[in-house]
């Protein structure tokens, strides 16, 4: 099969990604063949494809969005052809303290899809049968990438972050996740606040129904009850602190974060005021997400691009050279 091979980690720049022939997954028990149609890509492939995430195998095929069709291992709830998704927790085991009290997202010995197992940049994928969702077939390929993982974990880190309806929410940065997340927020009937680096991005918010929006360093002008950031800086977690009213919450969706700069406890965190991180995703979430998406009839904005093209999508990600997410059709 074609796949796009990461051998080891480098600049996205230096194009680390091989596009090359790889043996075909050989079926484990327990597991599906999946032949991708889509992979979406997100900012996480980056941070493992230029070792910001240390290296955990080796060669390895990115992606963790993954939308295919059983082509082999079939049971009787998935049989062949049946049209399916994969994101980024790949496996758990069950066992441990977190996984029996239904936080599987915190699992102590977790596989994740496109880091410790092959992924999606491919012509056939492999993932463990009780970790696919059925996808609804309201959903195209294209649109329903995007939502395996940049959709999933918006919407879970709008449920960490405790939003209800109605609420004012902030968003900080807009890529991928967030153009997702204001479906949902409009939907729950919240007034939403962008801020975000770049016009383009601004101008989507905009677009998309944001009350105000603007550049990373402004402020909102009205405090918020709640806000969600999703830029790796540690500056933007304090900017979103400090729009919080007193019992507000802030939700960081990173996998990867720098330094969060010194900031005034009586001023910004004093009031009950909290700082929540976003930890992967739970098969809950997905399921419950992916019904909302297709009751909303949720059709994110998506730069497509070839397998061949992996390298440049991971490069358009890294210089915010589109809005919105980008997807390997394969």
């Amino acid at each position: 099969m074609r796949a796009a091979i990461l051998n080891s980690p480098g600049s996205i720049s230096l194009r680390p990604l091989e596009i090359a022939q790889a043996p075909q997954p050989e079926l484990r028990p327990g597991h599906v063949l999946i032949k991708v149609r889509a992979c979406g890509v997100c900012r996480t492939d980056l941070h493992i494809v230029e070792g910001e995430l240390p290296p955990r195998l080796q060669p390895l095929i990115p992606g963790h969005q993954i939308v295919g069709e059983i082509a082999g291992g079939q049971t009787p709830e998935l049989p062949l052809g049946t049209r399916i998704g994969v994101s980024w927790i790949g496996g758990t085991d069950g066992t441990c303290r977190y996984c029996l009290r239904g936080s599987e997202n915190l699992c102590d010995l977790p596989a994740f899809t496109g880091y410790t197992v092959n992924g999606g940049y491919a012509e056939f994928a492999q993932a463990r049968s009780d970790f696919v969702t059925q996808l609804p077939a309201t959903l195209d390929d294209l649109h329903a990438a995007p939502l395996l993982c940049a959709g999933i974990i918006g919407f879970r880190s709008l449920r960490v972050a405790g939003v209800e309806p109605g609420d004012r929410v902030g968003l900080y940065g807009f890529g991928a996740a967030a153009h997702l997340a204001i479906a949902v927020l409009k939907a729950w009937n919240c007034t939403v606040y962008v801020a975000t680096r770049g016009a383009s991005h601004r101008r989507l918010a905009a677009a998309l129904g944001a009350a105000w929006v603007g550049s990373e360093n402004e402020r909102p002008p009205v405090e918020l009850d709640r806000a969600v950031t999703f830029a790796p800086s540690g500056d933007v977690v304090v900017a979103a602190l400090s729009s919080l009213r007193k019992g507000g919450v802030v939700a960081i969706n990173a996998i990867h974060l720098d330094r969060i700069p010194e900031f005034d406890y009586d001023r910004l965190l004093w009031g009950e005021r909290q700082i929540r991180s976003v930890a992967n995703m739970t098969r809950t979430d997905a399921r419950d997400f992916l019904q909302r998406a297709a009751e909303i009839g949720m059709r994110p904005k998506v730069t497509s691009f070839r397998l061949e093209e992996a390298n440049e999508a991971l490069l358009a990600i890294k210089h915010d050279a589109i809005d919105g997410a980008a997807v390997l059709v394969v």
